[in-house]
């Protein structure tokens, strides 16, 4: 009696369609958000003498700063949020950023301190990569929070005296930029010096091997 061959499981691309397609409206949104936010900045300083100048903010003053950032704040909060729902069911977010081990953590920063940033694999995220990615996606979510005070300071009242009051709400709110501003620096140098990762992102990058049943499983 001949046993027919369980057929193999099809692959999957490193970087789905509909995860390549968020990340680059995130990118375009975030910084519509980051230069629209400089120029509402400049209307009232948080840090005396630090201002923007008109070359990096989007809107010619405060009132086409605050069109611009309105708009963007739709599309990040919209995008940001249908990543993380995608990311939760699919099991990518766990399968990516999930487990981070302080040795390996350690050791990936003593390696990029010796300038050893070789990164031949670039279906595995480092240690030091998974700790940026979580680190910036509490950061959004912080801004969505503080923004919402900032915006509606009457309506949320409750969050604005939570958050220590208007002026705290709008330093926390800057904070949070200058966080995403520095995760942005490093992912946009990283994607330079290794540029295969940047491909990896427009076309799909390579094939991988498909999730487990047990993680499919843990992902629902």
């Amino acid at each position: 009696m001949s046993v027919t061959p369980t057929p193999p499981r099809p692959t999957r691309r490193l970087h789905p369609l509909p995860v390549r397609v968020m990340h680059w409206i995130n990118a375009a949104a975030m910084l519509v958000m980051i230069t629209s936010g400089w120029g509402i900045y400049d209307d009232d300083v948080i840090i005396r003498g630090l201002h923007f100048s008109q070359f990096w903010r989007l809107g010619e003053w405060a009132a086409w700063s605050l069109n611009w950032h309105f708009a963007g704040m739709w599309f990040l909060t919209l995008n940001g949020l249908a990543y993380l729902v995608y990311g939760f069911a699919s099991g990518r977010l766990r399968e990516k950023l999930l487990p981070i081990r302080m040795t390996e953590l350690v050791h990936t920063v003593v390696d990029t301190l010796h300038l050893k940033i070789a990164h031949e694999d670039i279906t595995v995220y480092n240690a030091v990569q998974k700790l940026l990615y979580i680190i910036v996606i509490f950061a959004g979510i912080a801004q969505v929070v503080t923004g919402l005070a900032i915006w509606k300071p009457v309506q949320f009242s409750g969050l604005v005296s939570l958050l220590g009051g208007f002026q705290a709400a709008r330093a926390l709110h800057f904070a949070g930029m200058a966080v995403i501003v520095g995760f942005l620096v490093v992912h946009v140098a990283l994607a330079l010096l290794v540029p295969k990762t940047l491909w990896a992102m427009v076309a799909g990058g390579p094939h991988i091997a498909p999730r487990s049943r047990s993680e499919e499983g843990h992902a629902i």
